[in-house]
């Protein structure tokens, strides 16, 4: 396994369209290496998701930390992260939260991110096996933000208003006390 380069914001492979993975490609040692290296790599930088295209790879595949219920997990007891391959997601209800949200595309930013507070996720496991997840909160959030890598779009692209983008120190000083 090794830890690869991520890309950081400006570079066009973050703003291309992710091809989508062949089933026949899953169980081939690049794509199980490429799944492998994602997990070491967003374990590295200390991640809940990273996509494919962070990597330098336009393909439709990331990794992600869910919990096991699809919350947010103890930090103490983080989850095996899944592989989310060719994913399909389809919000659950109309139900929209604003949160704060992170890329290791852009480090040390965030901002608030409106998104669906539910979702369902179709997509392939590493093994090839039609998946269905179901989520909330946070890990829907994740989901929602790693799936966008996969078209090229970056949080900040859906802020409601860059009002509230802020540094990472900026925001423990100014923004995380009153979350």
């Amino acid at each position: 396994m090794s830890i690869l380069k991520v890309a950081r914001m400006g570079h066009p492979v973050l703003r291309g369209k992710a091809r989508a993975i062949e089933r026949a490609e899953l169980k081939s040692s690049a794509v199980q290496k490429l799944i492998d290296d994602l997990i070491e790599t967003m374990n590295e930088y200390h991640g809940v998701g990273l996509a494919a295209p962070q990597v330098h790879e336009g393909l439709r595949l990331f990794v992600a930390a869910l919990d096991a219920d699809g919350d947010e997990g103890d930090e103490a007891d983080p989850r095996e992260p899944v592989a989310i391959i060719n994913p399909e997601i389809v919000p659950v209800g109309s139900d929209i939260v604003e949160d704060w949200e992170g890329c290791l595309s852009i480090p040390d930013v965030r901002g608030r991110v409106p998104r669906a507070r539910e979702i369902v996720v179709r997509a392939y496991d590493r093994r090839g096996e039609r998946i269905e997840l179901r989520a909330h909160d946070f890990s829907a959030r994740v989901l929602q933000h790693e799936t966008d890598h996969l078209d090229g779009i970056l949080f900040f692209d859906r802020m409601r208003s860059l009002e509230t983008l802020t540094f990472l120190d900026e925001y423990a000083r100014h923004w995380a006390k009153g979350d």
